[in-house]
């Protein structure tokens, strides 16, 4: 906590621009609230991320955007808040398939979230009259598109709802600080065939502003 403020200092991260507007509108431009733009993919993310914490004190991270839902689990326009954030490609290919880090025993794939907040967002969003879930999600680098992808993704992590790309790099440069994490994603399209007449971006970036402004009442 922030006790010259008496208020938590909070830093939102999002990939690209129309993220950080729609993140930004319903947060109702709050004082408490930096959004910054933090680039494509987990490197971009977390080295970005890095800086602004290195520049000045903060109380929590949040990654924010749009993403890919996992077909009947999160549907286009719903939210998914993380309830783990994990970097479903972080290991290596074997013959018998993909290996975990974990697995290989150098390290980890998975970071935690702030649970009790992350409940809370999940139910303010909600009450926002938007659905949303809190499940995890997964952080990777090169976006699905193919159904075979989408079924061994969901045979590594069968809790899995979303994908997106910034997540993991987000929370690891949050940890990396001693910063609680979360992540707050909106579905704009189905994990699986890249079909981008099928995306809504638009629906997904409205869902995310009106989600967004759940941060107010949680991170208060």
């Amino acid at each position: 906590m922030n006790a010259a403020r008496g208020e938590k200092r909070v830093l939102v991260v999002t990939s690209v621009e129309a993220e950080r507007d729609a993140v930004w509108r319903g947060l109702g431009e709050d004082s408490r609230f930096e959004v910054i733009i933090g680039g494509v993919g987990p490197m971009s993310a977390a080295a970005r991320t890095a800086r602004k914490l290195a520049e000045k004190p903060y109380d929590a991270v949040v990654c924010a955007g749009i993403c890919g839902g996992f077909v009947q689990r999160a549907g286009i326009g719903s939210i998914v808040v993380a309830k783990e954030i994990i970097c479903a490609d972080l290991g290596a290919e074997t013959a018998e398939g993909f290996v975990s880090v974990d697995k290989l025993g150098f390290g980890t794939a998975r970071i935690e979230v702030n649970a009790e907040w992350a409940i809370a967002l999940t139910e303010a969003v909600q009450r926002r009259g938007v659905s949303a879930i809190c499940a995890p999600i997964l952080t990777l680098s090169t976006v699905t598109g193919t159904a075979q992808t989408a079924e061994e993704l969901i045979a590594r992590v069968p809790e899995a709802a979303a994908e997106a790309m910034e997540g993991f790099g987000v929370a690891t440069a949050a940890v990396d600080f001693g910063l609680p994490v979360m992540e707050l994603r909106a579905v704009s399209n189905a994990i699986g065939p890249r079909d981008k007449s099928a995306w809504r971006i638009k629906e997904a970036l409205e869902a995310l502003e009106r989600a967004s402004s759940g941060l107010r009442e949680v991170l208060s």
